[in-house]
């Protein structure tokens, strides 16, 4: 089974991101900041991270970053999932190593679309 981590200090946006990533197939496992889901990624590696930008603690950027520095970290896809709209920001996390980028809000068809654009569906 894939699984997934999904980063987002809202938890209303991790259980809407959890039930249709499930409902993807993907075994699903959540964290609330950057810092908790490097742990996580340290205990289990995802094939896949749903990551937030703006988080306390640790942003999105930062923790893709150090994700990737991680024993295994160069292979989890990261969809970055976020309300920064400008092209600029997107840019950033694309060339930083991001996979994918969604905007909030989103439905199941854009994750769907956007699991197809990386791969993952």
């Amino acid at each position: 089974m894939k699984s997934c981590l999904v980063v987002d200090d809202s938890p209303v946006i991790r259980l809407l991101a959890r039930r249709l990533l499930e409902a993807e197939g993907y075994h699903v496992r959540e964290a609330g900041d950057g810092a908790e889901a490097l742990e996580a990624c340290a205990l289990s590696m995802p094939d896949l991270v749903l990551m937030d930008w703006r988080m306390p603690v640790m942003n999105g950027l930062d923790c893709m970053l150090r994700l990737r520095r991680m024993p295994g970290g160069a292979g989890p896809r990261v969809l970055f999932c976020s309300v920064e709209t400008a092209p600029a920001m997107i840019r950033q996390a694309l060339d930083a190593g991001a996979s994918e980028y969604i905007m909030k809000p989103f439905d199941g068809e854009i994750l769907a679309s956007k699991l197809a654009l990386a791969g993952l569906r």
